[in-house]
């Protein structure tokens, strides 16, 4: 089967039923992308297909075949994903850093659908779990770029 995942095509033998998240992780060598529940309830799996954040630890690769994926390790290569990264550092949202790659990948999804969110479209998207509780510094990072899509 073949995918096209962060700008390149690669050739890939699996099941067509193997989740993407296994064969992003464990075909590929791309460990960004993390497992946390495999119920795509925590969102530590999340990358972005054709534009629009996604749990690829329920995802079948037969689903996604001839769609565009991007993982965290492409993300700066986007002028939204390297502003959102960048806010990430300034307010210092890691901390144990688990599910952060998933968060960076919802908030880069949402700018690039809606540039400037509200409140509650902040909210509504990045429903992501953090164990640590960063959601004040998260919601801090998102405004933040927000905001400069509102000045561009």
């Amino acid at each position: 089967m073949e995918l096209q995942i962060n700008d390149k095509t690669y050739q890939v033998e699996a099941d067509s039923d193997t989740p993407l998240l296994w064969v992003i992780r464990d075909e590929l060598g791309l460990t960004g992308t993390k497992y946390g529940c495999g119920l795509a309830q925590c969102g530590a799996c999340s990358v972005l297909i054709d534009g629009v954040v996604a749990r690829s630890c329920v995802i079948p690769i037969v689903g996604v075949s001839g769609r565009k994926i991007t993982t965290i390790e492409a993300i700066e290569q986007d002028d939204v994903g390297q502003r959102v990264v960048a806010s990430w550092v300034k307010h210092q949202v890691a901390q144990c850093g688990y599910c952060q790659s998933g968060q960076v990948m919802a908030a880069t999804a949402l700018i690039k659908q809606t540039p400037h969110p509200t409140d509650q479209q902040i909210e509504a998207a990045m429903v992501n779990l953090c164990r640590c509780g960063t959601y004040n510094a998260i919601s801090a990072a998102v405004h933040e770029v927000a905001g400069e899509e509102r000045k561009a």
